[in-house]
């Protein structure tokens, strides 16, 4: 953990991630709506000082947060609310930097103000989960810049161990003891997918696997189990690029919801 300490009580965690572009061509894809979500979740942003950004992770599971600073293409920050009245707010500051050589280099910094450590393990998530998606950021910015992205999200709880909900999904999926670098197919029964392994989960988040996706049209789909407040959230995000890829997800987005429904049923209401 490497959670920075104030005296004043601030407490904070930063990330980054050097990408190739232009800082419009960078500040577009992490502070527009359709930016965010072609590489990190479906997102939407009134893109002004004193607008919202909203951030759905699953059905029901949206993060709105305050824009409180708005400056393109260089640095936006945005507030948020961590959990019930008197908890604390989470600032979260976004900034582009132009580098040598046509590349930028993006940095988010999550702060807020404590005077325990109860906070400290969401700020550690939040700096060992950026990674991976700052990685599809990469392949977005790096190989599918300015294409078209349609994308699918489908979320499910279990209450499974994590390691129990991670075999049950990736089992199903041929993702149990992939290597990077390994060729993969969705097994016979599933919409056709294949690609290659791009990262197998280490750390805080050892049942995850990015993929780089060949078919059916190029992108990432980054698959999961991760334990979220006493239950374990299973997810599958699939980001399609080019001029098939809006085609892809109409024809297989019910199939990928009916399979995630089949493995992960929802418990009996009541």
């Amino acid at each position: 953990m490497s959670v920075k300490k104030e005296p004043s009580g601030r407490r904070s965690i930063q990330v980054e991630v050097e990408v190739p572009g232009t800082p419009e061509e960078v500040w577009r894809a992490i502070a527009t709506g359709p930016g965010v979500s072609s590489w990190f979740v479906p997102t939407k942003c009134d893109e002004r000082e004193g607008g919202q950004v909203v951030s759905t992770f699953g059905p029901g599971m949206d993060c709105p947060a305050k824009i409180t600073a708005w400056q393109p293409p260089k640095r936006f920050a945005a507030e948020a609310e961590m959990g019930p009245p008197g908890t604390p707010m989470m600032a979260t500051e976004w900034s582009v930097e132009a580098r040598a050589g046509g590349v930028c280099l993006v940095r988010v910094v999550h702060s807020l103000f404590a005077s325990t450590d109860d906070w400290d393990n969401q700020l550690d998530g939040l700096e060992q989960g950026w990674p991976t998606y700052f990685r599809i950021l990469l392949m977005r910015l790096s190989h599918y810049k300015g294409m078209p992205c349609s994308a699918m999200q489908f979320v499910a709880m279990s209450s499974e161990q994590e390691s129990k909900a991670w075999e049950n999904a990736g089992g199903a999926l041929a993702l149990l003891r992939v290597a990077e670098g390994q060729g993969w197919t969705a097994p016979e029964g599933l919409p056709h997918m294949a690609g290659v392994v791009d990262l197998v989960g280490k750390g805080v988040h050892p049942n995850t696997v990015l993929l780089r996706l060949e078919a059916p049209s190029p992108g990432a789909a980054y698959v999961g189990a991760f334990s979220c407040g006493g239950m374990v959230m299973v997810c599958m995000n699939i980001y399609l690029y080019g001029a098939k890829a809006k085609a892809a997800v109409n024809r297989d987005e019910p199939a990928w919801q009916k399979w995630m429904g089949e493995r992960f049923p929802m418990p009996p209401a009541g």
